[in-house]
């Protein structure tokens, strides 16, 4: 009874669209003059769509290199910052501030941080450094690692909150004995904080692959998908399926892969995963 109220909503808003839209995939629609029954010809246009393959590499390639540099800098944050005191606390808090802060917010925030010319914040600063200017969202070979910079900076304080959770949970005991058996600091790391941080670790990759693989909004504001198809992921390509293009079956058949292929990718991970620790 208690959870029926979130089940509900999760029923309406979250499983009934999910249902509806793997029902469309099957169709062509038409507004206005009804859909078209197709069967899995909407599929086999995406495996044979070139822009699509480079959509999917686009998207692969920017969740591998997030995810991997947002778990890693998450984890040195909460290495510095993980503590009881309060000054931890409210660096702590200014540090996580980008997470909290709208996704639209940041990216209109970054896009002019990053202006092309040398009027450009970032570029202004380097200019100092008697770099520069560069092109970056303006330029096919820097948009993308330029908008892969925007979701690490959101997303690490992020990783670092789990972590700090993580670490505030190991047992005191075992870094003291670390201490009287003489290992020194990276020992006590690699041999006592890595293993106890297993499980947050799935947790943190986890989650990154699945906000990696459905990345839309820094996208979309900041490039949308350009130059020339630089930094299109399947989510904005779908997207434009769906309006610009008027193809609504093809925009959900896409849909359906990419939440086909984040499900089966989850799973397989966390099965590795809880393999190894078995082990």
């Amino acid at each position: 009874m208690f959870l029926a109220p979130a089940l509900a909503f999760f029923g309406v808003f979250k499983f009934w669209p999910t249902i509806w839209g793997i029902w469309l995939s099957l169709f062509h629609v038409r507004p206005y003059l009804g859909n078209q029954w197709v069967g899995f010809a909407n599929y086999r246009h995406a495996f044979s769509d070139t822009l699509l393959h480079a959509a999917v590499w686009h998207t692969v390639l920017d969740a591998l290199v997030t995810v991997a540099l947002s778990a890693l800098i998450g984890f040195f944050l909460a290495l510095l910052l993980e503590g009881p005191s309060r000054t931890l606390r409210i660096v702590r808090t200014a540090v996580f501030l980008p997470v909290v802060t709208a996704m639209v917010a940041v990216a209109e925030l970054w896009g002019v941080l990053l202006f092309p010319a040398k009027y450009g914040a970032v570029n202004s600063l380097i200019g100092h450094l008697g770099l520069g200017p560069e092109p970056f969202l303006n330029s096919p070979h820097q948009a993308l690692a330029s908008v892969m910079l925007v979701q690490i900076w959101k997303s690490a304080p992020y990783d670092m909150v789990i972590f700090v959770a993580g670490l505030a949970g190991i047992d005191r005991q075992l870094y003291e004995a670390a201490n009287i058996d003489g290992a020194n600091a990276w020992q006590r790391l690699r041999h006592v904080t890595l293993p106890a941080l297993r499980p947050i670790t799935t947790i943190v990759i986890t989650l990154g692959i699945i906000r990696g693989l459905r990345v839309f909004t820094e996208i979309y504001v900041l490039t949308n998908g350009g130059p020339a198809g630089a930094t299109e992921t399947v989510t904005t390509f779908g997207y434009k399926q769906a309006t610009t293009g008027n193809d609504t079956g093809y925009a959900t058949a896409v849909s359906t892969l990419l939440l086909a292929v984040t499900v089966l990718i989850t799973a397989l991970f966390l099965w590795w995963r809880r393999r190894r620790e078995d082990a």
